[in-house]
């Protein structure tokens, strides 16, 4: 449980609003999607500097010592300026995973430089199946006399290109657990994303050397994704209201037949159910934060729920945006079609929302 004030998470939550506003705008986004590896040196050293990187590392390693719902808000601030980069899959996933385990050496070696920056880690989760639950974990560990190899492979890996650590999951003789790697001992494929700004990889392992992370298993694995979940329904809902917003501005100063579109009945009913998914979006995304980091009886309802709700209303959101803009958002230079992109490629990360709905469902009758 986080000891951070709720006027420490304000003060906290508005520097990196300003930090995005200044270093993250839409030029700044664009020309970062156009380098090789989708990554803005020069803002993640602010990040760092401004304690958001280390947000939920402990203090002992140099962090703040964050909890979910520091996370969740600074992901929704994340996802309003659509940021590029390591942050979910470094600060926040890395960090959380190697925080979740027994290993204090990997501790002590790696979460002082994730906070600093110094270091940026990412997590294989799974396979070419992309369904993120145990059974698509499709690398396998085998023990050597001091040390483990992996072969096989894993699929949809964010910031691997960037990475100076992969964190993977693999199947043991004794069941799943997590090897740490060095990136330059794999060989790492860069995937197609519908979202430029999300770099996506597939890692394939042959005989590649591998240590063992201490006190990690299937029940890691599974409190990593409910964590991922959760940063990720965070970023949705922040992009979700960001184009909420941005549309609604246009709507306002867009003249038609003498008037502002947003004066059409049409419009004002589309507009109205749209806030409504965004303000769903965010309740969701936050319940979700509150539950996880209570380790309330519900959890799994609220994550599961909140996982599609902001997939779901993000996807719906930023379409209905291209639509109401008319012809211009069609087009590349229009922000509007940033957005769609990034709920596209969200929607198929950490479980796809039907899954999700299968998981809540399945949640709610353990409950009844």
């Amino acid at each position: 449980m986080t000891i951070i004030s709720a006027g420490e998470r304000a003060a906290m939550r508005d520097s990196f609003r300003r930090l995005l506003a200044e270093k993250c705008t839409e030029s700044d986004i664009r020309r970062v999607m156009k380098t090789s590896n989708g990554h803005d040196d020069d803002l993640w050293q602010a990040m760092a500097d401004l304690g958001i990187v280390g947000l939920i590392v402990p203090d002992e390693f140099g962090g703040i010592g964050a909890g979910a719902v520091e996370m969740e808000e600074i992901m929704e601030e994340a996802g309003a300026a659509l940021l590029a980069g390591p942050l979910l899959s470094s600060a926040f996933v890395a960090a959380h995973l190697i925080g979740l385990s027994q290993d204090a050496d990997a501790k002590l070696r790696h979460l002082p430089a994730i906070a600093s920056g110094q270091t940026i880690a990412t997590v294989a989760f799974t396979g070419d199946t992309g369904g993120w639950r145990l059974t698509d974990i499709s690398a396998n560990a085998t023990p050597r006399s001091d040390y483990w190899v992996l072969d096989g492979e894993a699929s949809f890996v964010m910031s691997a290109n960037l990475a100076n650590v992969l964190l993977v999951f693999a199947r043991t003789p004794d069941g799943v657990a997590c090897f740490e790697i060095d990136p330059g001992e794999a060989q790492i494929n860069s995937l197609t994303s519908w979202d430029p700004s999300l770099r996506l990889s597939k890692v394939v392992f042959s005989q590649t050397p591998a240590i063992r992370i201490t006190g990690t298993d299937s029940t890691t694995f599974a409190q990593l994704i409910d964590f991922a979940i959760v940063a990720l329904a965070g970023e949705q809902a922040g992009a979700c209201r960001r184009i909420f917003d941005i549309t609604v501005e246009y709507l306002k100063t867009r003249v038609q037949f003498g008037r502002p579109i947003g004066g059409f009945q049409a419009i004002k009913h589309m507009a109205a159910d749209l806030l409504i998914e965004v303000e769903s979006a965010t309740s969701a995304a936050r319940a979700a934060a509150q539950a996880l980091e209570a380790d309330a009886p519900d959890k799994d309802i609220l994550i599961s729920l909140a996982a599609f709700a902001c997939s779901d209303a993000f996807s719906q959101v930023a379409a209905a945006a291209i639509q109401m803009h008319g012809g211009i958002a069609f087009t590349w230079e229009h922000p509007a079609h940033l957005y769609l992109r990034r709920a596209r490629a969200d929607a198929q990360l950490f479980g796809q929302p039907d899954a999700q709905r299968e998981r809540f469902v399945a949640a709610m009758e353990n409950a009844a």
